[in-house]
C-alpha cells in the first residue's frame, strides 16, 4: 500500500517541557496497525474503592490492572452519552491496546475558560487510566465558528487574532497537562495543518457525497437555528462536516479512536463517527460527551459579572480564580468536587458527611475545592500566590506581604496613587484621611484605640506613627485597613 506524507507541525510535550516540531509525518491506512508503546511511567492515585498503581515499568504490556475510565467518569458525574457501550468494554479489555483520545478546542479567545476545563479534566482521566490523548486546536474550524449552543453566528476573527488565540490556548493546555502528568506525553495538533491544503471540489467529491442532508438538518444545533428568526448561514451549517472530517483524519492517520466533548457537541461527534463508517468503512470509532458545567439553578458555572473565568494567569490571577471557586454555594460544592478534582470518591463522601456535622467550619469544602482546582490549573506556585493573597485580605495575618501579593488583590480593593514624597514621613492618621479611607482624624483615633487600624496587615497602636521607607512594600505599595473589610491600596508613583 502506498504511503503518503504530509508536513505537519505539532506540540510534543514531555518531561514538563514543550517542543514545537515541523516535519513530514507518514500517513498510513487504518488497516496497518501501529504500536504506540508507553513513553512514561504511570503512577495512578485514584480508584473508586482502593488506590491502584498501574504499570510502573513504563511498558504498556501489563494492562490487566487498567482502570475503566468510562466507569470512573460515570461515577463522578462526568458522563453524559456514549455512541456505543463497546467503549466501556474497550477501556478495560486486557487484549485491547490503550486508546488514543482527542478533544477539540476552538480558538474563540486567547485563553480557555473554566467551562473548557472539563475537557482537559476528562483528558487527564484518560491519561491517568493508561490511555493517550490529543488536544486539537481549531485553527481552521475557528474561522467558521461552531453554531452548537449559539443563538447567533459567531463574529469573524481576523487572522492575527486567530493565530494569537491558537498560541494562547496551546500554551494553556500544554502548561496544565504537562505539569500534572510529568513525563507522560501528549500531542497538541492544529487542524489548519491539514485543512489549508484541502480544495473545495475535492472535499465535496470525497466527503460531501457521503453526508446525508436529512441527518445534518436533524441535528439539534441546526434545527434550533433554522427555526429561529436569525436562521443559519451555509458556513455554520457545514461546521459539523468539518469537525466530522477532523475525527476521520485523526482516526485514519493518528490512530485516534475516541472523541470527547461537552453535551452540546453530540451532533458534531456523531457526524465524525458516521463519516468514518461511510468513507473508511471502519468500525471502532467512539464518541463520549460530558455534561456542561452548570450550577444547581441551571445557570453556567464559569462566568462572573466581569466575564469569563479564564485559565490563563495573564487574564485572571490565580487569586481571583481561587476566590471564584471559593464562592461556590454548599448546594453545588460536593458535585464540583467530583467533577473538577481528582480526590477519591471516599474522601469526597467524607467531606460531605462532615458538612452535616454540628462542628463543621463553614466553607471548609469550598476551600478544598479552590485549592485542588487552583493547584491543577496554576500549579504549586499559583496556589501559593492565591493563598497568600487571600491572607493579605485578612488584617493581622502573619503572611509576609510583597508587592505581587498586594497587586493580586488590587481588583478587589480600592486603590490610589501618590508621589513618594507625599507619603514618606506623613502621619498615618493623616494618610488614611487624605486617601478617603476614613472621614476624620477623630474617627481614625477612635479606630486606632479599638485596635482596628492596620498598616500592611500589622496593627497600629501609636497615634504618632509615621510612614517610613520600610513601610512601603518593595518600594511600591502600601496596604491600609480600617477594620476587616474597609481597605485601600496606595501605589507609590
Amino acid at each position: 500500500m502506498a504511503a503518503n506524507s504530509l508536513a505537519r507541525s505539532f506540540v510534543f510535550c514531555c518531561n514538563q517541557r514543550s517542543y514545537l516540531y515541523h516535519f513530514p509525518i507518514l500517513l498510513r491506512s487504518r488497516a496497518i496497525q501501529r504500536r504506540h508503546p508507553y513513553l512514561w511511567r504511570l503512577s495512578l492515585r485514584y480508584s473508586s474503592t482502593q488506590f491502584v498503581q498501574e504499570s510502573t515499568d513504563g511498558d504498556a504490556a501489563d494492562v490487566r490492572s487498567r482502570l475503566n475510565v468510562v466507569n470512573i467518569l460515570e461515577e463522578r458525574g462526568l458522563l453524559e452519552s456514549l455512541t456505543s457501550d463497546s467503549l466501556r468494554t474497550a477501556c478495560s479489555d486486557p487484549s485491547h491496546p490503550p486508546l488514543r483520545v482527542y478533544c477539540g478546542f476552538d480558538p474563540t479567545a486567547e485563553s480557555l475558560h473554566l467551562g473548557n476545563l472539563l475537557g482537559i479534566i476528562v483528558l487527564s482521566w484518560f491519561l491517568r487510566c493508561g490511555h493517550k490523548v490529543v488536544a486539537l486546536v481549531g485553527g481552521a474550524t475557528g474561522r467558521v465558528g461552531d453554531p452548537s449552543g449559539k443563538s447567533l453566528e459567531r463574529p469573524e476573527l481576523d487572522l492575527l487574532a486567530l493565530d494569537r488565540n491558537v498560541s494562547g490556548i496551546s500554551t494553556t493546555i500544554s502548561r496544565i497537562l504537562g505539569r500534572n502528568h510529568g513525563a507522560k506525553c501528549f500531542a497538541i495538533l492544529n487542524n489548519y495543518d491539514w485543512w489549508k491544503d484541502v480544495k473545495l471540489l475535492d472535499f465535496l467529491k470525497d466527503v460531501g457525497r457521503f453526508a446525508r442532508m436529512g441527518v445534518m438538518m436533524s441535528k439539534e444545533s441546526v434545527r434550533k437555528r433554522l427555526e429561529s428568526e436569525q436562521g443559519m448561514s451555509y458556513t455554520e451549517f457545514t461546521y459539523q462536516l468539518l469537525q466530522g472530517y477532523d475525527f476521520l483524519r485523526l482516526f485514519r492517520d493518528e490512530d485516534v479512536s475516541v472523541q470527547i466533548g461537552g453535551s452540546d457537541q453530540w451532533g458534531n461527534i456523531t457526524a465524525g463517527t458516521d463519516l468514518i463508517r461511510r468513507i473508511l468503512q471502519a468500525e471502532g470509532s467512539f464518541g463520549l460527551t460530558f455534561p456542561l458545567l452548570l450550577k444547581s439553578d441551571g445557570t453556567k458555572f464559569g462566568k462572573s459579572e466581569d466575564g469569563a473565568i479564564w485559565l490563563s494567569p495573564s487574564l485572571l490571577s490565580p487569586y481571583q480564580f481561587y476566590q471564584y471557586l471559593f464562592s461556590v454555594p454548599d448546594s453545588d460544592v460536593v458535585r464540583f468536587l467530583k467533577i473538577l478534582t481528582f480526590l477519591s470518591m471516599e474522601e469526597i463522601a467524607q467531606i460531605e458527611r462532615e458538612m452535616q456535622e454540628p462542628g463543621y467550619v463553614p466553607n471548609t469544602a469550598q476551600r478544598r475545592l479552590s485549592e485542588e482546582v487552583t493547584l491543577f490549573v496554576h500549579g504549586e506556585e499559583g496556589l501559593d500566590e492565591a493563598r497568600k493573597a487571600t491572607e493579605a485580605l485578612r488584617p493581622g495575618a502573619e503572611t509576609k506581604l510583597d508587592w505581587k501579593i498586594i497587586e493580586a488583590i488590587a481588583e478587589d480593593v480600592p486603590s490610589c496613587s501618590l508621589p513618594y514624597d507625599k507619603v514618606l514621613n506623613i502621619s498615618l492618621l493623616d494618610l488614611t484621611i487624605s486617601i478617603g479611607l476614613l472621614e476624620s482624624k477623630s474617627a481614625a483615633r477612635r479606630l486606632l484605640k479599638q485596635g482596628g487600624l492596620y498598616l500592611n496587615n500589622s496593627r497600629v497602636d501609636r497615634e504618632a506613627k509615621k510612614i517610613e521607607a520600610d513601610d512601603i512594600v518593595d518600594g511600591k505599595v502600601i496596604l491600609l485597613s480600617a477594620g476587616k473589610k474597609n481597605k485601600m491600596i496606595v501605589r507609590i508613583a
